[in-house]
């Protein structure tokens, strides 16, 4: 048995002497501009470790992440390679969780997130790690930057959004691998995504991860004025900070600029439910509308993401919630309307919806239709009862849900007579009050529509 375990040890370390080695080599040979070499290596190196890229300790693992990055943009693949790179500068900042696995490896969690999925269960500690590669990264990027930036610009005022896009996310994982992680210009890729015909699944991706992100878009302008130039001169904190201490700059100011959340949370919302993808969207939904309640966009896709994932009670109480806060909310009413005449026993309740409707706009589209038809309630169940009961010779029960039948009518008439002062070339509106004047027995009306449905035949 102890042999068995020293010959596991023994090829535990074998295996993790060979990745460092292969990685290793990949660097020095991505530097010398080899790429069939260091594709070779990373490649020996990937089927070790395979996707546990938390069994490399993090100088290997910031090795393989800028040979495997500096490999893709050299292959021209800009955006891969960014972000492999930028995962450089994550190592900076994030927390490593060390400590050993159920087999005894030790292992590298990088962040918190990655330590409570992967090494749930484990005793790890936190430490903290400097990139040596930075410097060498930052050079590497610059120009790069540059050219990414410029080209998004252009693409997006050309409306050419799908590379707009691309370049965008290209500029902001180039910045992040350099240092800086402004993901001003990932939102700048994911609402030029959503303009797109092709990528709008691209653009609700990015915007859902910056809202997990916490992402604002607020910003702090710093600005000074040059006393030497007489020009007022945008800074970074570091130098605006610096600059105080000196006469060299005089009119310090700071500004905020706005919060995009709220519009974040809309673009993306829409985006989700645009994807058919309603209980994601519904999530968005909700989220932004506890921070902006007032929000009439996020409503809507809240209500109709409800109703499209099959969920009626959320729905119903979602328009009714929205009628208490704006009782005027024509397309809510007309929709609780709509939900609440599906249900029999509701029948009642759908009438007063949509009598409030028409109180308030008597052409809303269908609405004065659906009020007749909520009065009239299931008219063939009543037809059909009052059959029944005359067939069985209960004659006086049979002719009191008949009276009822006509009352219910006689209720309706006036509105189904506004439907047709609105639309009175339509043949279904005359055709329906010609039917409801025989049955309130108004004969002089009855024959009156009769003539004019034979007209418009």
């Amino acid at each position: 048995m102890k042999k068995l375990i020293l010959s596991l040890a023994v090829l535990s370390v074998s295996l993790v002497w060979a990745q460092k080695k292969e990685i290793a080599n990949a660097v020095k040979a991505v530097d010398s501009g080899d790429l069939t070499t260091a594709n070779s290596e990373i490649s020996k190196a990937e089927g070790i470790f395979g996707d546990k890229t938390y069994l490399l300790e993090p100088s290997v693992l910031e090795q393989y992440y800028y040979a495997k990055g500096l490999s893709l943009i050299k292959a021209g693949k800009n955006i891969e390679g960014a972000e492999y790179l930028a995962k450089i500068s994550s190592l900076g900042t994030e927390t490593i969780f060390t400590g050993k696995d159920a087999e005894k490896n030790k292992v590298y969690f990088v962040g918190k997130e990655a330590a409570d999925k992967a090494g749930s269960g484990l005793s790890l500690k936190q430490e903290k790690y400097s990139p040596a590669l930075a410097e060498k990264v930052r050079a590497s990027v610059n120009s790069l930057l540059q050219t990414a930036s410029t080209e998004a610009t252009k693409e997006y005022t050309a409306k050419n959004f799908d590379k707009a896009g691309e370049k965008f996310s290209e500029t902001y994982y180039l910045l992040k691998a350099g240092g800086q992680d402004n993901k001003n210009y990932l939102y700048y890729s994911g609402v030029a995504y959503a303009q797109s015909a092709n990528n709008k699944a691209k653009g609700a991706e990015i915007l859902a991860s910056l809202i997990k992100d916490g992402y604002t878009g607020e910003e702090t302008i710093y600005t000074a004025k040059n006393v030497k130039s007489g020009q007022v001169e945008t800074l970074d904190k570091a130098a605006f900070d610096l600059y105080k201490k000196t006469s060299d700059y005089t009119d310090f100011k700071t500004e905020k600029t706005p919060s995009k959340q709220e519009e974040l949370y809309e673009i993306a919302a829409s985006l989700l439910f645009e994807q058919q993808k309603y209980d994601e969207a519904g999530k968005i939904a909700e989220e932004g509308l506890k921070k902006f309640p007032k929000n009439q966009s996020l409503g809507q896709v809240q209500s109709n993401s409800y109703f499209k994932s099959g969920k009626t009670d959320e729905f119903v109480n979602n328009l009714k919630s929205k009628i208490a806060s704006n009782p005027n909310d024509k397309d809510s009413l007309y929709n609780l309307g709509v939900m609440l005449s599906k249900d029999p026993s509701k029948q009642a309740e759908a009438e007063a919806t949509f009598k409030k409707l028409v109180d308030i706009d008597s052409k809303y589209p269908n609405a004065l239709n659906n009020l007749v038809f909520a009065i009239l309630g299931e008219d063939e169940a009543a037809i059909n009862q009052y059959r029944d009961l005359k067939k069985a010779g209960k004659i006086d029960e049979a002719n009191k849900v008949l009276d009822q039948r006509r009352a219910r009518f006689q209720k309706a008439l006036p509105y189904a007579e506004k439907l047709y002062a609105n639309e009175p070339n339509n043949k279904e509106v005359v055709t329906l009050l010609k039917g409801m004047y025989m049955t309130t027995q108004n004969t002089a009306k009855y024959n009156e529509f009769k003539a004019k449905e034979a007209g418009m035949k």
